[in-house]
């Protein structure tokens, strides 16, 4: 049976995803059970998605996904959303992406870090090239955030300080952990995802948001001894 995340001592939840709908495959029901508990969650997306509609100029993809993730942010309470402008199918686990993980961890003081695995094989097949990087750089940005001579501004009054952060979050990989869930959040779980419309239209063989969530956290439920949860590996930071 798999153990339950035990978040009683976690008030701040910081999200880092590559895209546009990452989180709303399963973990933004989490989301909106962490949200109902008054536990506070920021989103940090690296990229608006904007190579991620075959067919579709980026120039109108990018605020089109963006749009789309702010309703979807909507639905499950989050209020605290960061999109980036880096480029879409093209990240790295660089200086550039670690520095600007750093700082949102610094601004939003979270006491977890929720990401998506950084593994090349995952139960779908293949991961993609973003996700890896996304996870890999938020691996080293919440080392690099504790430490206060990493990435300091010039000034050194606009610094917002060093922050340790005591748990890592991962989902799509084996999993440590449970997160239940209740089935109000799972349906606004499966309403986060089917507000990204367009998105999901340009994807005619995708599976219903409603079967594809259903089954994902029935079956992790099952581990846990639950009606829904979410699955996910829990590494300590410090």
């Amino acid at each position: 049976m798999l153990p339950y995340l035990n978040d009683s001592e976690i008030q701040r939840v910081l999200c880092v995803v590559a895209h546009p709908d990452d989180m709303e495959y399963g973990a933004s029901a989490a989301v909106a059970e962490w949200r109902s508990r008054g536990i506070e969650v920021g989103y940090l997306l690296l990229t608006s998605g904007e190579a991620g509609i075959r067919g579709m100029d980026p120039r109108t993809v990018g605020p089109l996904r963006a749009e789309e993730q702010r309703r979807a942010c909507e639905i499950v309470g989050v209020s605290d959303l960061t999109i980036l402008d880096l480029p879409d199918g093209l990240l790295e686990a660089d200086l550039e992406v670690r520095a600007h993980i750093t700082h949102q961890i610094r601004r939003f003081k979270p006491d977890a870090v929720l990401t998506m695995t950084w593994e090349l094989e995952v139960p779908w097949g293949l991961n993609h090239a973003d996700h890896r990087a996304a996870g890999l750089g938020v691996i080293d940005a919440i080392r690099d955030a504790d430490n206060p001579w990493l990435f300091r501004p010039d000034e050194a009054e606009s610094d917002p300080g060093a922050w340790a952060v005591s748990w890592l979050l991962v989902t799509g990989t084996e999993n440590t952990h449970a997160i239940p869930v209740s089935e109000k959040s799972l349906e606004m779980g499966i309403a986060s995802l089917n507000a990204h419309e367009v998105y999901l239209s340009a994807l005619p063989d995708h599976v219903s948001a409603r079967e594809l969530l259903t089954g994902l956290l029935t079956n992790t439920g099952r581990e846990a001894g639950v009606e829904y949860a979410l699955g996910v590996r829990v590494l300590p930071m410090g």
